[in-house]
C-alpha cells in the first residue's frame, strides 16, 4: 500500500493535474463529439467516455478535461442522444472513437495514443455501452462506469466476458438505476479484478455536470460532491491500470468518505498487474 493517506490521494487527484489541455472536435474526423488531449506526449493512455440517456456530451467535459490534465487522452462520442437511444450502437461508436484515437496523430501531430493502453467507460446507459464494448474489443485495458445501467443487449451478460480491471461507481439515491439490480449487479459478475463503490447520498444524475431540461425527467441533478469523487477515483484507477503508477495504491485500497468500497474481488498489483486477495 501507498504511504500517502488515502484523503490526500483523493484530495490531491481531484485537483487539475499538471499537464496543460487541448481541447478538439471528433467531428474533424467524421464523428461529433469532443477529445480532450495534454498539449504533448507520445504513447499516452486514452479513455473513451459514453454519455448517458438524452445527456449531452458537454455534461462530462470536466471529466474528460481532468482526465487531461493528469496525462490522459479523453474523448466522447456524441452520438446516440435521442429518446430511442440503442447502448449497442454507442457500444459501437465507443470502439469507433478508440480507432481515431489510436489512428490519428492529434493536436498539430505531436500526441499519440499507445494501443495498449485504452479504457472505455460511461455514466448511465452509457457506463452499459462501455461494457458491451469491452466484451468485444480486446484493445481494452480497464473499463470505468458510473451509474451503470442494464441494456438491451445486456450489460450485466456482457460482464461476464470481460477479464480487464473494472470500477463501479453506484450512486445510493438512484431511482433510475437502482444499484441493486444495476451497478451492483454488473460488479458481481465481472470477470475480471473489479471494484465497486457506493456513493450513498449521489443521485442517477449527480455524475453530470451543470443542469439540462431531462432532469425534468429523470432523477437528479449534477452534484458537485458525486463529480469531486468520481474524478479522484477514476483518475487514480486509470493511472495505475493504464500506467502502472503505484502512488495512488491507498486510496483504491481504501474506504473513503463518501464512496465506501462495498464488493471487490481480486487486487490491483503494484506492478500494476493482478493478484488475489
Amino acid at each position: 500500500m501507498s504511504g500517502i493517506p488515502a484523503k490526500q490521494v483523493l484530495d490531491q487527484l481531484s485537483r487539475p493535474g499538471g499537464h496543460q489541455v487541448l481541447r478538439g472536435d471528433l467531428a474533424l474526423v467524421g464523428l461529433p463529439g469532443l477529445v480532450y488531449t495534454p498539449a504533448s506526449g507520445l504513447g499516452l493512455p486514452a479513455v473513451v467516455f459514453g454519455h448517458g440517456w438524452l445527456q449531452p456530451v458537454t455534461r462530462y467535459r470536466a471529466l474528460l478535461r481532468h482526465l487531461a490534465s493528469w496525462g490522459i487522452v479523453a474523448a466522447a462520442p456524441g452520438t446516440q442522444r435521442g429518446p430511442l437511444m440503442s447502448a449497442r450502437l454507442l457500444a459501437g461508436n465507443l470502439r469507433t472513437t478508440l480507432d481515431v484515437c489510436t489512428g490519428v496523430r492529434l493536436g498539430d501531430g505531436g500526441i499519440s495514443v499507445d494501443p495498449e493502453r485504452l479504457a472505455v467507460a460511461g455514466h448511465s446507459m452509457g457506463g452499459g455501452a462501455a461494457v458491451l464494448a469491452a466484451a468485444e474489443d480486446e484493445r481494452v485495458r480497464a473499463v470505468v462506469t458510473l451509474a451503470a445501467t442494464e441494456t438491451r443487449p445486456s450489460a450485466l451478460d456482457a460482464a461476464r466476458r470481460v477479464t480487464v480491471p473494472g470500477l463501479h461507481l453506484a450512486a445510493g439515491e438512484d431511482r433510475i438505476a437502482p444499484p441493486v439490480g444495476h451497478a451492483e449487479a454488473i460488479a458481481e459478475a465481472w470477470q475480471g479484478p473489479v471494484q465497486l463503490r457506493s456513493l450513498p447520498k449521489a443521485s442517477h444524475l449527480g455524475f453530470a455536470e451543470g443542469r439540462h431540461w431531462s432532469e425534468l425527467l429523470l432523477d437528479g441533478k449534477g452534484e458537485r460532491d458525486a463529480q469531486r469523487l468520481a474524478r479522484g477515483l477514476v483518475t487514480a484507477f486509470l493511472l495505475r491500470v493504464l500506467k502502472g503508477e503505484r502512488q495512488w495504491d491507498s486510496l483504491l485500497d481504501s474506504d473513503v468518505k463518501g464512496a465506501a468500497l462495498t464488493y471487490r474481488r481480486a487486487a490491483l498489483a503494484r506492478s500494476g498487474g493482478i493478484s488475489e486477495v
